[in-house]
């Protein structure tokens, strides 16, 4: 079984966004991570190759340093690791995005590809299945639950109140919840072992069955209208009541002002 892994280094929003220009993000200048939603989805691929004896395939597209995340991957217990990157692919939206990486995968052999649900700096839920329409295989969405029926997959579909199991034929495309698993921490001989192995690079010419008009910030047609940073909120209004009745009485003041009540 050969599973293909797509994984996002994404800005840590604990370390503040910083935008370029243009409106898009200066990712070369911030601090980065693991997409959580994809880290859990390279755990459940772990976690098959454990038990059905899978290759696991790490891919993102980025940056030169998008390099650490597939490290990270391959430390983890990743196989291995393929970075898609060009100056051409820079200011990719959802649609330039899933188009050059389904190019990428058309190289590969697989029966199961893995996204997360979405990246914390989008949150579009898109790439994946955009993935799998460029692919023409079926995708399964939510995934809160893998397993595999000989060439099918079964999975459970997160709903709010409830889950639906639904069972596809592989070749097929997954997008994983962060809440699938805990991701396993990597280990200092993964750590050695990883960065004792050769990153596959591939940049434009590698990509198979794509169109220049569809790749990076021209072939991309969402366009940012604005962008800036989190606007920090004021201190409020504050208020020192003499005895408990007393800010009781603001509050409930306050919501019939308000309308809540």
């Amino acid at each position: 079984m050969k599973i293909v892994v797509c994984i996002k280094q994404v800005p840590d929003t604990k370390g503040g966004v910083k935008f370029n220009p243009d409106g898009t993000l200066d990712r070369g200048a911030m601090l980065t991570i693991m997409n959580p939603d994809d880290k859990a989805g390279l755990e459940a691929a772990l976690r098959l190759k454990e038990q059905y004896g899978a290759e696991v395939t790490v891919l993102t597209m980025g940056l030169p340093k998008a390099d650490e995340v597939l490290r990270e991957a391959m430390a983890m217990g990743a196989d291995n690791g393929i970075l898609v990157t060009d100056r051409v692919l820079g200011g990719a939206d959802t649609w330039a995005t899933s188009t050059t990486i389904a190019g990428a995968i058309r190289n590969l052999e697989y029966d199961l590809i893995i996204t997360g649900r979405q990246a914390i700096d989008g949150d579009t839920a898109q790439v994946g299945p955009q993935i799998s329409e460029h692919l023409n295989i079926p995708v399964i969405s939510y995934a809160q639950d893998i397993k595999i029926d000989g060439d099918y997959v079964v999975v459970q579909r997160q709903y709010e109140d409830r889950y639906h199991e639904v069972k596809a034929k592989m070749p097929c495309l997954i997008t994983a919840l962060s809440e699938l698993n805990d991701p396993r921490y990597m280990t200092p001989g993964g750590i050695f072992d990883a960065y004792d192995k050769e990153v596959t690079v591939w940049g434009r010419p590698d990509l198979k069955d794509v169109d220049d008009s569809d790749l990076g910030l021209k072939g991309s047609p969402t366009k940012i209208a604005k962008a800036s940073d989190k606007v920090k909120k004021g201190a409020g209004e504050k208020v020192t009541p003499d005895t408990p009745e007393d800010a009781v009485a603001y509050i409930v003041g306050k919501m019939k002002e308000k309308h809540i009540i």
